[in-house]
Formats: C-alpha cells, sequence, structure tokens
C-alpha cells in the first residue's frame, strides 16, 4: 500500500518527503507526479513505506500538520482507477449520434 499526500509545497523534492517521512520508519519509494506539458510538480505525491504500521503511525501524525506553509492531507492511497472515459460513452455501438 502507499500514502496519499495532498496540497504540497510546489517547491517539495522527493528528498524533502522522504525526510520527513523517515521519521514514522523506513521509506522505500517516493513518486512526485509532474504536469506532463510544464513539467511543474502537480501539488500532491505518494510515498510508499516498508510496513503498513509505519505508514499508519505517518497518517495519523502528519495529516493535516502545517509543512513548507501548507496543510498537508495525509491518508491511504486508493487503487488507480481504469479511467477509460468513453466506455459505454459515445462510442457504444447503441448510440448513434
Amino acid at each position: 500500500m502507499s500514502i496519499y499526500i495532498g496540497n504540497l509545497s510546489y517547491d517539495v523534492s522527493q528528498e524533502d518527503l522522504s525526510e520527513v517521512f523517515t521519521e514514522y520508519g523506513t521509506v522505500k519509494r517516493v513518486h512526485i507526479p509532474t504536469d506532463r506539458e510544464t513539467g511543474r510538480v502537480r501539488g500532491f505525491a505518494f510515498v510508499e513505506m516498508e510496513s503498513e504500521a509505519n505508514e499508519d503511525k505517518a497518517i495519523e501524525a502528519l495529516d493535516g500538520a502545517e509543512w513548507m506553509s501548507r496543510q498537508l492531507r495525509v491518508n491511504k492511497a486508493k487503487p488507480r482507477e481504469n479511467s477509460n472515459s468513453f466506455a459505454g460513452g459515445r462510442n457504444s455501438r447503441n448510440n448513434r449520434f
């Protein structure tokens, strides 16, 4: 599982997040999505830790905390959904436009 961190500063780095989350256990991976066109940080990230117990400790301690002049939103990441927006929509054989 991984942790979702929202409302991040656009100046955040992987090292910054790793340093903060290491206080709660071993960090396995940090991913900070960027905008495809601008390359700019999108304001959220994902952190994967060695154990679920460490993730729970980090979530409890950091959700709502102020960091880099922002109030963080920290919770369990939800599984990625299939984003096929055309399923059953305009491209359906039964729909003739």
